[in-house]
């Protein structure tokens, strides 16, 4: 069935970056972040290219992010780690899914789950090392230890992982990426004292940044997001080789000659300054086309950049073309890799004053994602 958009998703290319991020993580295993819909992208296939290209383990934000790999087939490792009171946690240890905790009232509801389902929960203990988000803070870090070796020793839980993340790897020397990773010490230094260490027990914080520009951060694990899809995580610095996955185009719905004067879409943003093509594009906010993408990000139409004419609406934006041709089923690119000279990802957040993650994440479910270089 034709439709108006599509995001045509490059599994070769994620394989490709995944194999790239692995050489750098200088033999440390591989753990890709696919939470969010795999940054966008879909979940349970590129999932499966993440591992092709060798990932050894997955993670997620969400409990049900995992529970949805498990039922498309995924059997690889794999972690939640943001799990709010009420989580399906029974439906978790069922299905072999490795849960973070960060707080006594977590390991408790946890390891309840445990005693119900008769199955050891696979434990990864978060300590917050400077990014006051999620994990333990470094003074109730001995107190979770305490609790976690208790529950340990009940045989309802099992210690696999001990973890943080980092706030500013992506912004080169900031002091708190030594701060962090002092902290993250004494974390794994206060384990291992407690006897809660051992060997087979994976170290993990490094992000993509970190993954790419920090091997003192490797341990045992990275954990790579963004930079799988082919998005720089550090963009004054280069591409790294990584090559974007994601393409978002449209087919024209309508173009039309216009006189000079009219008025386009909401509020008359934009008035035409001669006779002119408008084409319509149908795509919008509902869609994740940012509202103030509005007269400053630009598309590829009839083989040139035109900039968003005119408000963009819910489900559609305008483009102006000139005297240059257009029809109806014409194609435009928002954006892709660049190869044919259409805008990045990047050139879109930048436009925009944003990051990567949010344009990608931001397209919507009734833009259907296309699958493309399968294994």
């Amino acid at each position: 069935m034709a439709t108006p958009a599509q995001a045509r998703v490059d599994l070769a290319a994620i394989r490709q970056n995944v194999a790239l991020l692995k050489e750098r993580a200088g033999g440390a295993e591989l753990m890709g972040a696919v939470k969010a819909d795999a940054y966008g992208h879909g979940l349970v296939p590129c999932s499966a290219a993440v591992l092709e290209g060798g990932a050894s383990r997955l993670g997620t934000a969400f409990v049900r992010e995992a529970l949805e790999l498990r039922a498309g087939g995924v059997t690889a490792p794999i972690l939640a780690w943001l799990i709010t009171p009420g989580e399906p946690l029974d439906e978790a240890l069922a299905q072999d899914v490795e849960l973070s905790a960060a707080d006594d009232r977590l390991l408790d509801e946890i390891a309840a789950a445990a005693r119900r389902t008769g199955r050891t929960a696979k434990l990864h203990l978060e300590a917050d090392t400077g990014m006051s988000r999620g994990g333990s803070p470094l003074a109730a870090w001995p107190g979770l230890l305490a609790r976690a070796l208790e529950l340990r020793a009940e045989g309802v839980i099992e210690i696999i992982g001990l973890w943080s993340h980092f706030a500013c790897a992506d912004i080169p020397g900031h002091p708190s990426i030594e701060q962090q990773l002092e902290a993250f010490q004494t974390a794994l230094k206060l384990a291992e004292q407690a006897g809660a260490a051992g060997s087979h027990v994976i170290r993990h914080i490094s992000n993509s940044a970190a993954t790419m520009t920090l091997p003192e951060a490797r341990y045992d694990l990275v954990r790579p997001g963004i930079a799988m899809y082919g998005l720089s995580p550090i963009p004054e610095l280069g591409d790294f080789g990584l090559r974007p996955a994601m393409t978002l185009t449209a087919q024209v719905g309508l173009a039309k000659r216009v006189p000079e004067g009219a008025g386009v879409s909401y509020a008359h943003l934009y008035v035409t300054d001669r006779e002119t093509t408008l084409g319509l594009v149908p795509l919008g906010y509902a869609d994740g086309i940012l509202r103030h993408a509005t007269g400053r990000a630009e598309v590829l139409a009839g083989g040139r950049r035109r900039l968003i004419t005119g408000r963009v609406c819910m489900d559609q934006f305008m483009i102006d073309m000139g005297d240059d041709p257009l029809a109806a089923g014409d194609e435009v690119v928002l954006f892709g890799p660049g190869d044919g000279g259409e805008p990045t990802v990047q050139e879109w957040a930048d436009t925009l004053g944003t990051i990567t993650h949010e344009i990608v994440t931001r397209i919507g479910a009734r833009v259907p994602r296309v699958y493309e270089g399968r294994a």
